[in-house]
């Protein structure tokens, strides 16, 4: 049974690794979006309902889309295995089960918003070779299954084929990229013109993030060449404008520092930081184009279809909405948006910072749906207060005496005036809050606790700018944001 079975699952299996492979050695060659295995999880992704999607974030982290790759590839193995043993029993199932992998991995990769007709043909390709390959060796099926000298040259050519063209596809995307890394190292960026204010005395080490979270849809990370990078400004405004790289620099660049988090963070979460931002103002970019006054939502797109809908009033109102160029003194890294991205303080990233930007369109709600809406998802993203224990960690075993419990809390746009905890039923006991460039930041704060032995709770609570508390109610991230209060539990010795 394993002679009648195990060979012909094998060569179906190696037949589709050689096709795959040619198939990603032409799209890396020619447009790396079109590759079917980056199409078909982009597809999966943009069909994954919303609690699957905020499932893979709390549970897998920035390892989703690794997962997601390995899974697409075990579901692809099994898929060909079964066809490569209907391939030895009737030929033409060869045939057709390549048809099936080809055509489902040009319509995944048709399927993608940036997508062009082109994008079809990487994986029509690739599905040719697989199933003119398995109809050759499916001839006659009791001699291939059973001659071990004629197997076993096949599965080496095969494999070495798939070997060679896996091996140069990589080899050009590695190329590829690091030539796009030299150019964005070749940036020199220009001073601001409204340069950031120094940090306070007395402000933390850790107030900029070390590593700033990422949350995004691509499986892999755009990389652009910015010579031929452009921006088109366009919808409902008096002049269209397509600018360059270079014309963004030209202008006035303002550099702030603003804490940017993900509604999909939970409470405590990781996906909030904040870094030094240096860029384009928008509304004064704007301005000079004219909006019509009945556009509402500034919907940006990006390299590889992302859709974000801004409401025009939050670019409008004096917060300093801008398209970033470059992030902690250096050009934007390549996972965070390089060349450009778009970034608005007091919004949720999927509803203010579109990543390697290409497109801004002046519409309205009414007309448009971004892709995060399309899903569910509320249409205007304003940040709500949050507060987050970094010190001690969740179940820490510390000594008693005197413990200093610390954190960070933020309300973008409307500021922290204070910082509470509560140590398991006692009053709430305010902690000292540490200086702050603006409101755009988050507040990093400290409590002095006196800590006796035995298990404790410890919460944190903030009130924002305007007096509001943060809601106690714990709501889940879907469909605007998280509320709560952070609470972990502690053993003192």
């Amino acid at each position: 049974m394993l002679q009648r079975t195990g060979k012909p699952a094998l060569i179906g299996v190696l037949s589709a690794a050689l096709g795959v492979a040619a198939a990603e050695l032409l799209a890396a060659a020619t447009r790396p979006a079109a590759g079917p295995l980056v199409a078909v999880g982009g597809a999966v992704i943009d069909a994954a309902p919303t609690p699957v999607k905020e499932f893979a974030v709390r549970t897998l982290g920035t390892n989703d889309k690794p997962v997601l790759l390995g899974t697409i590839a075990l579901v692809l193995v099994l898929f060909t295995a079964t066809v490569g043993i209907l391939s030895f029993r009737r030929r033409w199932t060869g045939i057709a089960g390549a048809a099936i992998f080809g055509i489902a991995g040009a319509a995944a990769a048709l399927a993608r918003p940036a997508a062009e007709l082109y994008d079809a043909v990487p994986s029509l390709f690739g599905a040719a070779i697989a199933g003119l390959l398995l109809y050759r060796l499916s001839r006659p099926s009791r001699e291939v299954v059973i001659d071990r000298r004629k197997f076993l040259r096949a599965a080496i050519v095969i494999s070495g084929g798939a070997l060679i063209a896996g091996g140069a596809a990589e080899t050009v995307k590695r190329v590829r990229g690091g030539a796009i890394t030299k150019s964005r190292e070749a940036i020199s960026l220009p001073a601001a013109a409204d340069p950031a204010k120094p940090l306070p005395t007395g402000i933390d080490p850790g107030f900029y993030s070390d590593k700033l979270y990422r949350v995004d849809t691509a499986l892999t990370v755009p990389r652009i060449d910015v010579s031929t990078w452009k921006l088109r400004i366009h919808g409902m405004v008096g002049k269209e404008v397509s600018l360059s790289f270079d014309d963004l620099l030209k202008r006035p660049l303002i550099e702030r520092d603003i804490t940017l988090n993900c509604v999909s963070n939970e409470v405590g979460g990781p996906y909030v930081g904040t870094a030094r931002w240096l860029g384009v103002p928008l509304a004064p970019l704007l301005a000079e184009l004219g909006v019509d006054p009945a556009a509402d939502q500034l919907v940006a797109r990006s390299i590889e279809g992302m859709t974000i809908g801004t409401p025009v009033a939050t670019v409008n109102d004096g917060r300093d909405a801008m398209l970033v160029v470059g992030m902690n003194g250096e050009p934007l890294p390549l996972e965070h948006g390089f060349p450009v991205r778009m970034l608005t303080p007091g919004l949720y990233g999927y509803a203010g910072a579109c990543k390697w930007i290409t497109e801004l369109e002046l519409t309205t709600f009414a007309d448009y749906d971004a892709y995060w809406v399309q899903r569910g998802w509320g249409a205007e993203g304003p940040v709500k207060t949050a507060s987050r224990i970094d010190k001690p960690k969740p179940f820490a075993d510390i000594q008693a005496g005197k413990v200093t419990v610390a954190g960070v809390a933020w309300a973008q746009g409307r500021g922290i005036r204070n910082v509470e905890v509560r140590v398991d039923d006692r009053q709430w006991e305010k902690a000292d809050l540490l200086p702050v460039p603006s409101s755009d930041t988050w507040v990093q704060w400290r409590y002095a606790w006196q800590a006796t032995a035995g298990p404790h709770t410890l919460s944190v609570r903030a009130t924002d700018g305007t007096g509001a508390i943060q809601p106690e109610q714990r709501v889940t991230p879907f469909p605007d944001g998280a509320t709560g209060w952070h609470t972990i539990t502690a053993t003192v010795g």
